[in-house]
C-alpha cells in the first residue's frame, strides 16, 4: 500500500492594522480570544489578497497592506497553520461601530497599542504588535512587474513593440491585478510596448486609475537616464505604483532604486517598501 501523503500547513493570512497609535483588533466568541483580523486563504488565493479580504470581512475595514512582517507558525488541529502578517493602513473609514456581529466575530474595536498587547490573548500576537510598531512611519509601495509571457519573438514578424501576450500572460496579468490591489496601488506607469501595457491593463480597468505609457522604460528606448528619470519622480510621488517593463531593462530599475538586482519570472512583482525613496522591506509575488 502506498504512503499517504503528510497534509501541507493551513495557511492564512491577516494584517496588524495600525492608526494614530490604534491597532484593529477582533474578539472570537468560540474561543473567547482577542487577536488580529485574519483567516484562511482561498483556494489560489494569493497571501497578500486573503489579508486585505479577511480584514474587510472581520472588521469591515478597508485596508492597503505596508511591509510584511514575519509568519507565525503553530500547531493546529494535529496540523501546522502559518498565517502570514503584514502591517496594513486604513483607505477610507476607519469606523467600526456599524459592522455586523456574528457567531465569528462578536466585538471589533480599535485599541490603544499601549493597552494592547495586554488584551492580545496570545504571546505570538504580542511579538507580531511589537514587530509592527518596530517598523516605524508608513511607507509606500513600488512595485517591480515584468511583463506577462508574451508571443515568442522567433514566431512574430513584425513590430517587436506589438509583440502580444499569449494566453498564460493574460492568466498572469490578472492575477497580478489582484496583488496589486492588495497594496492600494494608485499610480500605473509601464512600458509602451504591448506586452507590458496588456500586463497592466486588467488592474487598470478594474481600479480605474490610468496608464501612463513610457518609451522610456521599453526594450528599445530604455536608457539609463530615462529610467532613473522615471523611477526618481515615482518614488517621489507619493503614491503606491507599479512600474511595468521587460527583463533586459530591470537591472537599470534596480540600480536607481539603488539595490541589487531581483531576478524575475514572467509576471513576477516584486514590492519594494519605501519611505521617501529609502528601501525599508522586499517581497515577491508570482502573477
Amino acid at each position: 500500500m502506498p504512503a499517504r501523503s503528510t497534509p501541507g500547513p493551513v495557511r492564512a493570512a491577516g494584517a496588524v492594522v495600525l492608526r494614530r497609535g490604534q491597532v484593529l483588533l477582533v474578539h472570537r466568541p468560540a474561543y473567547d480570544d482577542w487577536s488580529f483580523p485574519k483567516g484562511k486563504l482561498d483556494r489560489g488565493e494569493p497571501s497578500p489578497v486573503a489579508a486585505v479580504r479577511e480584514v474587510g470581512e472581520e472588521t469591515g475595514v478597508r485596508v492597503r497592506l505596508g511591509v510584511p512582517l514575519s509568519a507565525q507558525s503553530y500547531p493546529n488541529g494535529g496540523r501546522t497553520k502559518v498565517v502570514d502578517y503584514w502591517v496594513g493602513r486604513v483607505v477610507g473609514d476607519p469606523d467600526v461601530s456599524g459592522y455586523l456581529v456574528n457567531d465569528e466575530i462578536d466585538e471589533v474595536c480599535w485599541v490603544g497599542v499601549d493597552k494592547a498587547e495586554k488584551r492580545l490573548s496570545y504571546r505570538r500576537d504580542r511579538a507580531t504588535l511589537r514587530e509592527a510598531l518596530a517598523t516605524g512611519k508608513k511607507t509606500r509601495a513600488f512595485v517591480v512587474l515584468r511583463h506577462g509571457q508574451a508571443r515568442q519573438r522567433k514566431t512574430w514578424h513584425k513590430d517587436d513593440r506589438k509583440r502580444p501576450l499569449v494566453v498564460g500572460g493574460t492568466v498572469q496579468a490578472r492575477a497580478a491585478a489582484r496583488v496589486l490591489g492588495a497594496y492600494g496601488v494608485s499610480r500605473i506607469v509601464t512600458s509602451s510596448s504591448a506586452r507590458c501595457v496588456d500586463t497592466v491593463a486588467p488592474y487598470a480597468e478594474g481600479s480605474g486609475w490610468p496608464i501612463a505609457r513610457q518609451d522610456g522604460l521599453s526594450e528599445e528606448d530604455a536608457t539609463p537616464k530615462s529610467v532613473l528619470r522615471i523611477v526618481d519622480e515615482v518614488l517621489h510621488s507619493g503614491e503606491d505604483a507599479v512600474l511595468c517593463t521587460h527583463r533586459p531593462v530591470l537591472p537599470a530599475v534596480y540600480d536607481a532604486l539603488g539595490i541589487p538586482p531581483e531576478p524575475h519570472a514572467t509576471g513576477e512583482l516584486v514590492v519594494v517598501h519605501h519611505r521617501r525613496g529609502r528601501v525599508r522591506a522586499l517581497e515577491r509575488h508570482l502573477g
